[in-house]
């Protein structure tokens, strides 16, 4: 009767039971590698995941602007250069705005398209007096592109004729809350008396404090629009292709397309060198982990010279000799995969339970995607492998004669 087990499965695992301490050590050494590697990464999704959102909760993924204006020098245009200054930039609106939010709104990268009259305007109320930032929104628009509604403290997003929503922040610095009146004036003498519908917090104290939402007809007239918007805000369903989503626009409207990844370069470059710090740590983990698999086996070898060469002296080939220390490889990559696994998942509900705030609330969510854990478990597996191929090609060249006699 034939065994179920394939005869270099059979060597392969009594050679690692013999070695047992051995083989526990690397296994427990691989199960901490994949461990910290899963949980490193899924810490680092979770942080950048968490930075990128609290950075975006206030702002559009793009924003078309109009194109700046330039002064064009008249007469000598050598002469006039020396003097030429650049143009101070008025208010202004976007040209056919409806038609191109339409057709934005089609194109399968853009997952929403807010229309916004933005401009600078005074908050007044009693001798509370604070420069703010008028926008005029759609609201249901809007909460498509920045979520506003979620973000509320009190009250309710309603911007309708007479109604505004401000910030926390300024509402403390005016003294207001919901159902108090506050005057808006802007710089061309335009004013109106509004009541505050809401209060929200956006996790940004400047934002909080500067920011007044007003419906989108209320803001063109106060700011002298005509109809008019003077920003389109873009929300993507692909952050990082915000930039690319831009240039495209800008090339074809003639429009000033500004992407989040250009607003915030500095704090793009942040992440994308923590990227690559983590995945520098992560090669020389699996590094670390493919040595010590290796040291492991080539001491096996050592080890078992003269079993292997009374294996080759009764038939065992070449081939069969490295299946042997292969197998001997994968078996403790996948051993300690699973190990690791088990670990990063005790670590992270661990790290869940720990990281909190003075409220009690987690610091940020960490989401563990099974791909991740599948992807560190089979790259432990191959590494396990490919830490073999030196080993195996050591017993297979071993000759029989001179192993049994040493």
């Amino acid at each position: 009767m034939r065994p179920w087990m394939p005869f270099e499965l059979i060597a392969a695992l009594r050679f690692l039971r013999e070695g047992r301490t051995q083989s526990v050590l690397i296994v427990v050494g691989v199960g901490v590698g994949v461990a910290v590697i899963v949980f490193m990464s899924a810490l680092l999704s979770g942080l950048q995941s968490n930075l990128v959102r609290r950075t975006l909760s206030s702002q559009a993924h793009v924003v078309l602007l109009p194109p700046e204006e330039v002064a064009r020098p008249q007469g000598d245009p050598a002469r006039a250069a020396l003097h030429l200054q650049r143009q101070a930039q008025r208010l202004r609106s976007i040209d056919q705005w409806q038609p191109l939010r339409d057709r934005l709104q089609a194109w399968p990268e853009i997952a929403a398209v807010s229309p916004v009259a933005s401009g600078p305007a005074f908050a007044i109320r009693g001798d509370a007096n604070k420069a703010v930032t008028l926008l005029g929104i759609d609201p249901e628009r809007y909460d498509r592109v920045i979520p506003l509604a979620g973000r509320l403290n009190a009250g309710e997003l309603r911007v309708g004729s007479g109604e505004a929503v401000i910030g926390i922040e300024l509402a403390r610095e005016l003294g207001a809350g919901v159902g108090d009146k506050l005057r808006l004036t802007t710089a061309a003498g335009a004013a109106e008396t509004l009541t505050v519908s809401g209060l929200f917090d956006l996790g940004n104290k400047g934002v909080n404090a500067r920011n007044v939402y007003v419906g989108l007809r209320t803001a063109q007239t106060l700011l002298d629009l005509a109809g008019g918007v003077s920003s389109i805000d873009l929300a993507l369903h692909d952050l990082d292709r915000a930039e690319e989503v831009a240039q495209r626009i800008a090339a074809g409207t003639g429009l000033t397309a500004d992407s989040w990844i250009r607003t915030n370069a500095q704090f793009v470059t942040a992440l994308t060198s923590q990227r690559v710090s983590s995945n520098v740590i992560r090669f020389f983990i699996a590094l670390s982990v493919a040595f010590g698999i290796a040291s492991v086996l080539v001491v096996s070898v050592i080890q078992r010279r003269r079993e292997i060469g009374i294996l080759r002296a009764m038939g065992a080939t070449q081939a069969q000799m490295r299946r042997i220390f292969l197998l001997q490889g994968a078996i403790v990559g996948t051993l300690g995969s699973l190990l690791g696994s088990a670990l990063a998942w005790s670590l992270l509900a661990g790290w869940r339970l720990l990281a909190r705030d003075g409220a009690g609330n987690p610091l940020f969510a960490i989401d563990v995607e099974p791909s991740l854990v599948g992807i560190a478990a089979g790259g432990a597996g191959l590494v396990g492998i490919l830490a073999a191929v030196l080993p195996a090609r050591r017993a297979a060249r071993l000759d029989p004669v001179e192993a049994i006699r040493g």
